[in-house]
């Protein structure tokens, strides 16, 4: 049985794997689905200082305190951030990486150089989505009472990981087994950003017909492609 850590993008948290998660774990697989420092259920911690670096190295840390080895990477969103670190700062570990809908970024790029148009409230310390904003993206691609329980735990997300450029010392010169699985009713990061993440790569490419958030709106299909490889 193989074990995945799951990496949540913005706004999130390890809880919106748990469709993803619970599908893996009835198969026998071990499965972590952390959520990152000031996220979620440890929003009470955000404070300056946090960045895609300090997300991958928690991480890096976990898979070494539990031990981890042959680590399939899965990242969505802006996780796809924090996953390209992870892989390169712990590269003995990691098996294959996963790119769900993400950001996949060069060295040096932010998140602001590939997404725009975004809702936000934002601070010095934090962002995050306008009141309703996640409720009506949501509601495009699954289920009313589905889309309230996910909009009701979308939160802010320390802000230095849409600001300050990502440092990458290594990931894309190195060769990995890589799986890139783009959504296509979602209008960011887009066709073309993932798409230049799979040709750098090399990867296997994966469509999936629904929005930015797949592991909630179609968890059967992209379990089964999680898996797949």
């Amino acid at each position: 049985m193989a074990t995945f850590v799951l990496i949540h993008g913005a706004y999130q948290g390890g809880w919106i794997w748990s469709p993803v998660a619970s599908r893996l774990r009835a198969q026998g697989h071990d499965v972590y689905a952390p959520s990152l420092d000031g996220c979620a259920e440890r929003s009470s911690q955000v404070r300056p200082g946090i960045t895609t670096e300090t997300h991958a190295e928690e991480l890096v840390e976990l898979m070494r305190y539990e031990d981890l080895d042959d680590v399939s990477l899965v990242g969505t969103s802006s996780g796809g951030m924090v996953l390209a670190r992870v892989a390169e700062r712990a590269r003995e570990r990691v098996r294959r990486i996963v790119f769900v809908d993400a950001l996949a970024l060069l060295s040096g790029e932010t998140i602001r150089d590939i997404v725009s148009g975004a809702a936000i409230d934002a601070s010095e310390v934090a962002t995050g989505p306008r009141p309703g904003a996640m409720l009506e993206a949501l509601s495009a691609s699954m289920d009313a009472d589905l889309a309230k329980w996910a909009a009701d735990r979308f939160g802010q997300h320390p802000a230095a990981v849409f600001n300050r450029p990502v440092v990458l010392d290594s990931f894309w010169d190195q060769s990995w087994d890589a799986t890139v699985i783009w959504c296509r009713e979602a209008p960011n990061p887009g066709h073309a950003h993932q798409q230049r993440c799979a040709e750098k790569l090399g990867a296997r490419w994966h469509e999936l017909d629904t929005g930015h958030y797949p592991m909630l709106s179609t968890p059967d299909q992209l379990t089964r492609l999680i898996l797949e490889g």
